[in-house]
């Protein structure tokens, strides 16, 4: 369905980048000032306070500013600076303007008081501190010149008496707005933070409820999340078969009675590592509880899956598990099951379960194919040789 001709306009005026157009649009919601400081010329030269040459001059300065603004945002020009809404420039040449038109509105120029504070609300939300300080500095400094300009030389349409109470009240309330400039941005950079470290601690979170904080692997309870969405693709397709296999390392309580419980977490830390880099990319590897893993076989048969374990197997022969103790080999033993259709995941991983145990009461160091499900796959011992004896 095509946009409709003012859903393409706007993209077309204010882009259609979200971030874009809210600083255009704030841009253009500033320009409303200029435009009230126009009129209120136009009203001055009408009673004849003001010369019309001027009013038209300083309009036409107050459309090119505005323009101007836009072509820089609209263009995205503004992304190359560190500020994109590029707020303290736009609020420093409105106050310019807004200051020059003090300078000729005659008997009118206290309205234009007004619009110099509502130019710094605008920018007091966006501004931060050293911003703030710049514009509200600039707005000072540049209200005194002038009025000490105008008391010579209009001192009838701005005698000093009552440009002093003007001074007096520009000094006291624009220091006031950049400080609540200053304050707001605090605020924000503290609600940010706050933001942040909600978003980090959610990221903690969550890994720590589908990772195993030691080996890094996902635990049981994503694993059977991840399971149940396997399952669910099996029964889907008809075509997405997978086995389960569950390993365990031989005599890993000896290990831990003989070096301590250091290293064995180095142990089942570098036996994860190993077992990943046996396996394909496509299956996936769980820590199951203790020195017990759970691994998902994708798209494969039985005989295939048992090809990675033994590339596993071989790989944990010539790797160094704990760096301080290079002599230290370990083994494992493994039941693999494939998933029949239709069945729980409970009942399959069941079957493995059983298999890893006859892998156990056989010898360790080897695997035991379930035959259960399966009359034609024949079980499947492999022996390794072991530092640790069964």
């Amino acid at each position: 369905m095509s946009a409709k001709p003012s859903s393409r306009l706007a993209d077309l005026l204010l882009s259609r980048d979200p971030r874009q157009r809210l600083r255009i649009t704030r841009s253009l919601m500033a320009a409303n000032v200029f435009l009230a400081c126009c009129a209120l010329q136009f009203y001055a030269a009408w009673i004849g306070f003001m010369d019309y040459r001027d009013v038209y001059r300083l309009s036409g300065v107050i459309v090119l500013n505005c323009l101007a603004w836009y072509g820089v945002l609209r263009s995205g020009h503004n992304l190359r600076y560190r500020d994109p809404a590029m707020t303290l420039p736009q609020i420093l040449s409105a106050i310019t303007i807004i200051v020059g038109a003090y300078a000729v509105t005659g008997p009118v120029h206290g309205s234009t008081l007004m619009l110099l504070a509502l130019v710094l609300v605008f920018g007091i939300f966006n501004m931060k501190p050293r911003g703030a300080r710049i514009a509200g500095g600039y707005t000072v400094v540049l209200m005194g010149v002038v009025i000490a300009y105008k008391t010579q030389s209009d001192p009838v349409h701005y005698p000093w008496k009552l440009e002093i109470a003007h001074f007096v009240l520009t000094a006291a309330i624009v220091p006031t707005i950049s400080s609540l400039a200053a304050q707001l941005s605090s605020l924000r950079a503290k609600l940010q933070k706050q933001k942040d470290e909600l978003a980090n601690a959610l990221t903690r979170i969550q890994i720590l409820a589908t990772r195993d904080e030691l080996t890094g692997l996902i635990n049981r309870r994503h694993m059977m999340e991840v399971l149940g969405q396997h399952q669910k693709r099996l029964l889907r397709s008809g075509h997405h078969k997978f086995c389960l296999a569950l390993v365990d390392i031989d005599h890993f309580k000896r290990i831990n009675d003989t070096h301590g419980h250091g290293v064995g977490d180095e142990v089942l830390r570098g036996f994860a590592q190993v077992l990943q880099r046996g396996l394909r990319e496509t299956d996936v590897v769980a820590r199951w509880g203790g020195e017990e893993f759970l691994l998902l076989l994708n798209d494969t048969a039985p005989e295939l899956a048992n090809v990675g374990l033994e590339r596993a197997r071989a790989l944990l022969t010539e790797a160094v598990l704990v760096p301080t103790l290079p002599q230290l080999k370990v083994t494992f033993s493994a039941g693999l099951t494939a998933y029949d259709e239709g069945e729980g995941l409970d009942s399959c991983i069941e079957r493995a379960d059983k298999a890893l145990y006859r892998a156990k009461r056989e010898g360790r160091d080897r695997t035991v194919m379930d035959v259960s499900m399966a009359p034609t796959v024949a079980p499947t011992r492999l022996q390794g040789a072991a530092s640790i004896p069964p």
